[in-house]
């Protein structure tokens, strides 16, 4: 795999190691006159660190010439580096508000969101037996995200320099709580972090804590937003960057249509806890990292189709179930 691509004379694109199946994330480098924005570095493994340092030194720029780096979401594995690139480079790293609400409580102090987590998961069928490993799991990230960066805000609605240029900030919330994409109008560029992304779907989880309480609808709204763009170059957080922007944002509104009739159809046949649609849905075989997704994206179709009134949610004993209307 190249180290790096460049896409136009100031814009480049860094593949950037996962230890998951997905195996890399895009980060982008901008160049501009007073140094280079980076955006999303990747997750913090030293695979990644060794990559960075490689591309760093074939491009022939060091940790003093990033001016900013600027985070279109907090999840682990666009956020993770940021800290050890601001420590490195002194440079500041921008999230928006709800993005930094969001890293306090998945890796601040006590890590709140992780028991909230697993209280909401065992509300919801998950087997005792798993928890602690579940536990475990969202504790090894912890090394992932560290160390943390102080961070400064980005408020959506408020145009944005990236390098040498103006773009547009847009809130696309839904894939996460906070989520920005950013759009060059002159040039209809799209960087589009995970909320649009070429031949997958980008996981769209409910979390406790009030943040966002319908999730999906959140980010199926986003999608009929932002597909109005007139986009010649999407830059997706995985996968390659795309030119059929408008399309994909059509075939993810369908895709997630046709999974919640799929939950509907599965209620019909009786009554079933989140986890039950959850492995009914995704199948018997995930790791744990692919389990708190699934059933993190199944409750966010359940929660949908409850306040959409087409399935109600009913309480049996300490667990809750869902059943069609």
């Amino acid at each position: 795999m190249n180290l790096y691509t460049l896409h136009k004379d100031t814009f480049i694109q860094v593949k950037v190691p996962l230890p998951f199946p997905l195996r890399w994330v895009n980060a982008y480098l901008i160049r501009g006159k007073d140094g280079y924005t980076l955006i999303d570095p990747g997750l913090h493994t030293e695979a990644a660190e060794e990559m960075w340092e490689a591309v760093m030194k074939e491009l022939g720029f060091g940790f003093a010439d990033i001016e900013q780096l600027v985070l279109t979401h907090h999840h682990p594995d666009h956020y993770g580096l940021a800290g050890w690139f601001q420590e490195r480079s002194g440079a500041p790293v921008r999230l928006s508000a709800v993005g930094c609400g969001q890293v306090k409580r998945l890796w601040g102090e006590a890590q709140p969101m992780t028991d909230e987590l697993l209280r909401l998961f065992a509300a919801h069928g998950l087997p005792d037996e798993l928890a602690e490993p579940m536990r475990a799991h969202m504790d090894d990230f912890v090394s992932m995200v560290s160390p943390q960066p102080a961070l400064s805000l980005i408020t959506p609605g408020e145009p944005i320099r990236l390098g040498d240029d103006e773009y547009e900030t847009i809130h696309t919330p839904g894939h996460a709580a906070g989520h920005l994409c950013f759009y060059r109008r002159q040039s209809g560029d799209m960087i589009c972090g995970d909320h649009v992304i070429p031949r997958i779907s980008p996981n769209v989880s409910y979390l406790p804590g009030g943040i966002d309480e319908n999730p999906l609808q959140s980010f199926l709204q986003s999608l009929e937003v932002i597909g109005q763009y007139d986009v010649t170059t999407a830059y997706p957080g995985h996968r390659d960057p795309f030119q059929t922007f408008g399309q994909r944002t059509r075939e993810l509104l369908e895709h997630h249509d046709a999974r919640l009739e799929q939950m509907r159809s599965l209620l019909e046949q009786g009554a079933m806890t989140a986890y039950e649609v959850c492995r009914a849905t995704f199948g018997d075989r995930l790791t744990l990292h692919q389990l708190r997704f699934a059933l993190s994206e199944t409750l966010a179709h359940l929660i949908y189709l409850r306040d959409a009134q087409r399935v109600e949610q009913l309480e049996r004993g300490a667990t809750d179930i869902f059943q069609t209307i």
